[in-house]
């Protein structure tokens, strides 16, 4: 059931440019793990002391011994109702009438059929090389070599992800959508990472009617102009059609 806490529902004009922001919240109700480590290796490190550049110029082995094990985690991982109904949003509004922005790293909208996106912290099923700047999409799991080697010129692959300490990609597009939407969706995130969380306030700022989506309230439902409550995969999909437009 779709829980409205503040607002009144709005529809998507035909005119519209909407922008949704997600975040672990879509990805957990997938059944992605926060990564931590319950038990045994993982247990005793952390992910801030494993996600880092200088981690990875000490051990190379290790960093990827441990993006290898959470790959296999996520390649059990299907797309949910949330992120089939925002690819379903992309091709009802068209290109020029959504864009996406996440912080997840996990592949699922992508999966799931949404192309008008930036992964902000990259992707893991991505890899590059740290010398020549190969990059390449491999899905194998478990990956044959630890750490992998570049094709190319032989030198070390890192994870296509941003590490702690790393500037997010692909930030300046995800700005400029922001102070361009007319509509911006926050979908699973807790509004408290940074520079992800200035998004919505932007968004905000020049006028877009903000929608929050979450399991509970966050800095952002101070101002957003709806705050629905539930599981996002079951909400957003409630909410969409409701508001979806008449026509396009």
């Amino acid at each position: 059931m779709l829980l409205l806490i503040g607002g009144t529902m709005r529809k998507i004009d035909v005119s519209d440019v909407v922008v949704a922001l997600t975040g672990a919240g879509v990805s957990a109700e997938s059944g992605v793990p926060t990564f931590r480590g319950e038990d045994g290796l993982w247990q005793r490190y952390r992910a801030e002391d494993l996600a880092t550049p200088s981690a990875f110029m000490r051990d190379p082995k290790l960093v990827w011994e441990w993006y290898d094990w959470r790959r296999g985690l996520i390649a059990k991982c299907k797309p949910n109702r949330a992120h089939l109904t925002l690819a379903e949003i992309e091709q009802t509004l068209g290109p020029d009438g959504f864009f996406l922005i996440t912080q997840n790293v996990d592949g699922l909208h992508h999966a799931a059929g949404s192309r008008q996106l930036v992964e902000i912290h990259g992707d893991i099923w991505r890899m590059w090389c740290v010398r020549c700047g190969y990059e390449v999409e491999d899905h194998t799991v478990p990956l044959p070599e630890l750490p992998p080697k570049c094709p190319r010129c032989g030198a070390l692959m890192r994870p296509g992800v941003v590490w702690f300490g790393e500037t997010p990609m692909g930030m300046d597009r995800a700005f400029a959508a922001a102070r361009t939407a007319d509509m911006f969706l926050v979908i699973g995130t807790s509004g408290v990472v940074y520079p992800a969380a200035e998004l919505p306030t932007i968004a905000h700022k020049a006028g877009a009617y903000v929608v929050e989506f979450n399991l509970k309230r966050t800095p952002i439902s101070s101002y957003a102009d709806e705050v629905i409550l539930g599981p996002v995969g079951e909400t957003l999909p409630e909410w969409w059609e409701k508001a979806r437009p008449e026509s396009r």
